[in-house]
């Protein structure tokens, strides 16, 4: 029966729908109703291979959605594509339309129709991204599901646009919008990228605020849960959106302040709280914004082994400049060739300080930062008119008191990356 539905290529998309929803009501009721009794397979940490990732002892998951499956999939306005539809839009899954890869499985760049969304040849119609999963049981269905589950409801400017999925047999696709300037991952850290002027990266912290802020605050609140430099997506104009919503999960209700959850995430991203207890609360985003406030403010990852000892941590590295002004400049990432101002790199200082708080109860909400953020574009904290110090740690250890005369390097324009989509994968801490 696969074999045949495969060779149907003009299948309706009803059809492929109720072949999804037959094949759920064909399993055990037991199976239906409940996610955690899909599989007994054993979970697979999904790596991303510039990503340390991290497991500690599971946590019983009490916050599960009750949705079945094939409620998820009946209920949603995604579109149900055919494997074989999109192996055409990809031109068979070919290495030439490679995005990117990581330990969840392959993105390809495929092509479809505007209007009807069948397969369309290359460069005509519309460019979306293909995100192939590893067939690696319990565990990526799973998260495969709370994609569709999430981004099948879920719907703003500042969250990447899911467009539809596939499931046959193994086979688990989802189909994205196509987003041109990749990952900011990609922008501030890869080799050779030209470097993020200080606009640019206000105006990514900024979207992507707006996202976590939209899903916090939605009548329904959302916990993303893998905030991310590589997780942040980017169009044409830089403009950032939240992807890969395979670890979101619904957030506490009622007078409930936290939800008890399996401990998963990112290495260097994960707020302490949320690693040591498994109680999983809003703030915990809110930490690991802050972390992606300082990659944006020092060019450096949240975890890096390649540095010396105490420099590997970004957060323990850069905590002590970033009250002091006279030290900031130490840790300002130097691709910016001084060209950012002085009063808008404090602000953003003090306010990534106040999101890795350890005090969770301390950290501002995702919209008390978005307001923060938007302040920051008046023109009073952007000023350059007073050059802002260089880091002049090579050269000597003193401590500049007042700006320097010498002119900073200029800036560098920003080009297009090579990588349009990265190799956005989770990780996982058990």
């Amino acid at each position: 029966m696969g074999v045949q539905r495969f060779l149907k290529r003009r299948e309706e998309p009803a059809s492929v729908m109720q072949a999804a929803l037959h094949r759920c009501f064909l399993q055990d009721p037991s199976k239906v109703t409940s996610k955690t009794s899909l599989s007994s397979a054993t979970s697979t940490s999904k790596t991303n291979s510039t990503r340390s990732t991290f497991t500690i002892p599971s946590i019983r998951d009490r916050s599960e959605t009750s949705r079945s499956e094939c409620e998820i999939l009946s209920s949603s306005n995604l579109k149900a594509f055919l494997y074989n539809d999109l192996k055409l839009a990809t031109k068979n899954f070919r290495p030439d339309s490679l995005l990117g890869e990581g330990g969840f499985g392959h993105v390809f760049k495929g092509w479809i129709d505007e209007h009807t969304l069948a397969p369309s040849k290359p460069g005509v119609g519309m460019v979306v991204a293909v995100k192939k999963l590893k067939p690696e049981g319990f565990q990526g269905h799973k998260e495969w599901l709370t994609e569709v589950n999430y981004l099948g409801q879920l719907h703003h400017a500042n969250l990447v646009k899911l467009i539809g999925y596939c499931t046959d047999g193994d086979n688990r696709l989802l189909v994205y919008e196509f987003m041109p300037k990749g990952s900011l991952e990609n922008h501030l850290f890869r080799r050779g990228a030209e470097p993020l002027s200080w606009a640019i990266r206000l105006k990514v912290a900024i979207g992507a605020a707006k996202g976590l802020s939209f899903l916090h605050h939605a009548e329904n609140q959302v916990i993303y849960r893998d905030f991310k430099a590589s997780n942040i997506l980017l169009d044409s104009e830089f403009n950032a959106k939240l992807s890969d919503f395979g670890l979101a999960k619904a957030g506490p209700t009622g007078d409930r302040t936290h939800v008890s959850t399996q401990v998963m995430g990112t290495h260097g991203y994960a707020a302490p709280e949320y690693i040591a207890t498994g109680r999983l609360s809003a703030k915990a985003d809110v930490y690991s914004f802050g972390v992606v406030l300082l990659e944006l403010l020092t060019g450096r990852r949240a975890v890096d082994k390649s540095k010396p000892g105490l420099e590997q941590n970004l957060v323990d590295w850069a905590k002590p400049h970033l009250r002091d002004k006279r030290k900031l400049y130490r840790v300002m990432d130097t691709k910016l060739g001084g060209q950012y101002p002085k009063k808008g790199a404090h602000a953003i200082a003090n306010l990534a300080l106040q999101c890795i708080c350890n005090d969770s109860k301390m950290r501002p909400q995702m919209s008390e930062v978005l307001e923060e953020l938007e302040l920051l574009q008046e023109p009073k904290y952007n000023s350059t008119s007073a050059s802002p110090q260089v880091d002049n740690r090579r050269t000597s250890n003193t401590v500049l008191k007042s700006p320097m005369r010498a002119q900073p390097s200029p800036r560098r324009s920003v080009g297009k990356t090579a990588s349009p989509l990265p190799a956005y994968r989770t990780a996982q801490v058990h």
